[in-house]
């Protein structure tokens, strides 16, 4: 009977979750519900140094802003659990412990100054990469060289030690990668990686192999930094004895800045002008101790729907010309094949387009509570039906949320300050005059819709002898302050008709003809 999917997104809480984790997470979410599995959420914070207080929090939340939705975690409990590594603690030692028995790991009682001239004899013969490996242990001190007595009295003194893997020194390490096809690695690059540290607490390489054995996991999606540690993990799963369950490995692409010079990383995101986590992570610098802000896509008025679709195009396509999904339709196209080995380069040009895109297939209804939410906040009164109205006209013009009150303050507020090249090309005494006109005879107009306003200066213009592309810029700038905008008769309409005529007779007595 074949075994149902279940995939697991492993963060470390060690500070904000960049948007390459969201990536991961949400491919093994696609994963899992394309095959009708389940979707794990395991915190690897074994290495306690590295911890930051509130990461974890942050890591679920952002999931969950993302519609990410996990089955078995910290939060939901499961059959697993716990599902925080540093929880788990006690049942890593026997795995440990059974890797020694069976002659695949040993003790290492070497002090950081024995490690330290180790390497400094191999880089003085010019050995490339100094590590400790299957040559090296033979010069160190360890259980493979040390006479066992010694050995016994040694664990007995607890003397500090680690336990390291044994890796064979000339053997072909390989395994099928879902993305990337067969990865063939020779032992002899691979380094006797410590398994368990002297303050007992595991690796990352033993704890995420026990758990994801454990845990039944049968998908590992991870990015493309682990595929060097993955024929140690493959070593592990056959040293234990479960090659047999061992999990299908999906390495995928990088992400890389947008000019392509090298990954996208955390450091990147404020300096180019684009957030990079997904929720805005408030921290300490390493460096100075002073709080620091990072931005968030959430913050900054993205949408998650365009958040998540963008990602999902980062290493993947659909094989049609379709570009916006919903999860849905997301879960239902996804598929591993899909992905690609190239990086993918980030276009911050492309996300603010998702974003425009879900913003606009919006109901009217709805985006109006964005600008009414504004208006609250500066103490502005307006009915939800003119709140639509508004939106209804802006919702071309926007790319996020906060900008429906940027772009419409002019409805509220009448302008203080007029552009002054619109105003030194188009305004002069015989639009002054015409405008005057209109202004006049629009309060009294029986029909104040867009068409009800245009026809009115259509009539107006004509019996002047003026034409009405000779006065729609100077018309816009008097009435909302800017040259662009929405269709201007709508917008004169949402206004209302007393208060347009007197913007219009405003600005005619402000500026020079």
């Amino acid at each position: 009977m074949e075994r149902e999917v279940r995939v697991r997104f492993a963060p470390s809480p060690t500070g904000p979750l960049h948007i390459g984790g969201v990536r991961t997470a949400l491919y093994n979410y696609l994963l899992a519900r394309k095959l009708g599995g389940k979707m794990l959420l395991r915190i690897e914070d074994t290495d306690q140094n590295r911890f930051v207080p509130g990461a974890e929090k942050y890591i679920m939340e952002a999931l969950h802003w993302a519609g990410i939705q996990i089955d078995e975690g910290p939060e939901q409990g499961g059959p697993h659990a716990p599902y925080r590594q540093s929880e788990r603690k006690p049942m890593y030692r026997q795995y440990a412990q059974q890797l020694i028995d069976s002659g695949h790991a040993y003790y290492a009682f070497d002090t950081p100054e024995d490690l330290d001239a180790m390497r400094a004899r191999l880089t003085a013969a010019k050995v490339p990469n100094p590590q400790y490996n299957a040559i090296t242990r033979n010069q160190m001190r360890n259980s493979l060289t040390l006479p066992e007595d010694e050995v016994k009295e040694l664990l007995a003194s607890d003397t500090p030690y680690v336990i390291r893997l044994k890796v064979p020194r000339k053997e072909e390490v390989r395994f099928q990668d879902l993305i990337r096809g067969w990865v063939v690695v020779h032992s002899s690059a691979i380094d006797d990686k410590v398994l368990m540290k002297s303050d007992g607490m595991p690796t990352y390489h033993l704890a995420n192999i026990v758990d994801d054995h454990l845990m039944e996991i049968t998908h590992v999606i991870r990015g493309e930094e682990w595929l060097p540690s993955a024929p140690l993990h493959v070593l592990l799963y056959r040293y234990l004895g479960w090659e047999g369950t061992m999990p299908q490995f999906a390495h995928l692409p990088l992400l890389l800045k947008p000019d392509g010079t090298g990954k996208l990383s955390k450091r990147d995101g404020d300096k180019l002008g684009f957030p990079v986590f997904p929720l805005e992570w408030h921290g300490i610098d390493a460096e100075t101790g002073e709080p620091t802000v990072s931005s968030g896509y959430r913050e900054s008025g993205y949408l998650p729907e365009a958040f998540i679709n963008f990602l999902a195009f980062l290493g993947w396509n659909p094989g049609s010309q379709q570009e916006l999904f919903t999860m849905d339709e997301l879960i239902e196209s996804f598929s591993i094949e899909r992905v690609s080995k190239s990086p993918a380069r980030f276009d911050q040009n492309k996300v603010r387009w998702y974003n425009e895109q879900y913003l606009r297939a919006k109901p009217d209804t709805e985006l109006a509570q964005y600008l009414l939410a504004a208006l609250r906040e500066h103490n502005i009164e307006c009915s939800e039906e003119k709140a639509v109205l508004i939106a209804s006209v802006m919702k071309e013009r926007v790319t996020f949320p906060q900008d429906f009150w940027r772009e419409a303050q002019y409805f509220f507020q009448a302008p203080t300050t007029y552009d002054e090249q619109v105003i030194a090309k188009k305004w002069n005494a015989p639009t002054a005059a015409a405008l005057t006109e209109f202004a006049r005879e629009l309060p009294n107009s029986s029909d104040t819709s867009p068409d009800g306003i245009r026809a009115l200066l259509t009539q107006v213009l004509e019996r002047q002898g003026i034409k009405i592309g000779q006065v729609l810029q100077a018309l816009r700038v008097v009435v909302t302050g800017v040259s662009a905008g929405p269709d201007l008769m709508a917008t004169m309409s949402i206004i209302g008709p007393a208060e347009t005529a007197q913007r219009i007779e405003t600005a005619v007595q402000k500026l020079p003809q």
